[in-house]
């Protein structure tokens, strides 16, 4: 494995690295999961919304290693039952943002860290876009002259694992620090993310 990622251009990797790191700071569903859970739950529950979350990127990686990528080009039908899936969940939770009225975490972020692993999981592997990216994206940096493409799949995979997961504790360690401040914005904070979430969930269905 080491000497499949020593041969990989180095252009190629930065490039690769960069549009991850995009990907990331682009304000999205996870990045709406993460911010509210270190709002409501401090640090910690960031962390752990920030877990799950990547705990989901790596399931999309290791199925597009395993050949999923192909499949859902075979049957794009599959793809369209992900994204439904995925904007029902979506609903799901704008519902229960707009609804919230009193405490930052109601209907966006879970307030214990099993439950913050196992909601910004759900999320994740709910979320077409992340699969679109990894599916789509990773195969174009592959090179047969290199190595397995499973294997090159992994290693980008996880390349763009670790950076993204990098990003994403310090978005919620930084949310759980500031949260006092944003604490004082709870109704509003509650409305914008359902309408988000909502957006998001009509965005899923219309592209």
């Amino acid at each position: 494995m080491w000497d499949v990622l020593t041969s990989f251009d180095p252009a190629v990797l930065l490039a690769f690295i960069g549009a991850g790191l995009l990907l990331n700071i682009t304000p999205g569903v996870d990045f709406v999961f993460v911010s509210a859970s270190g709002i409501s739950g401090g640090p910690k529950t960031g962390m752990a919304a920030a877990l799950g979350v990547n705990l989901g990127v790596a399931v999309h990686i290791v199925l597009a290693a395993a050949g999923v990528s192909a499949l859902l080009l075979a049957y794009p039908a599959a793809y369209d039952a992900i994204r439904y899936i995925g904007a029902a969940y979506l609903i799901f939770l704008a519902v229960q943002a707009w609804r919230a009225t009193g405490d930052v975490a109601d209907g966006r972020a879970a307030q214990s860290l099993i439950a913050a692993v196992k909601r910004g999981f759900l999320t994740n592997v709910l979320n077409p876009k992340t699969a679109l990216f990894i599916f789509a994206f990773i195969p174009q940096f592959t090179d047969p002259a290199i190595g397995p493409i499973w294997m090159q799949i992994l290693i980008l995979g996880a390349i763009f694992l670790l950076f993204g997961f990098a990003f994403s504790l310090t978005l919620g360690v930084a949310a759980g620090v500031f949260s006092n401040a944003l604490r004082t914005r709870v109704k509003f904070l509650n409305k914008i993310t359902a309408i988000l979430f909502g957006g998001l969930a009509a965005k899923l269905v219309l592209d």
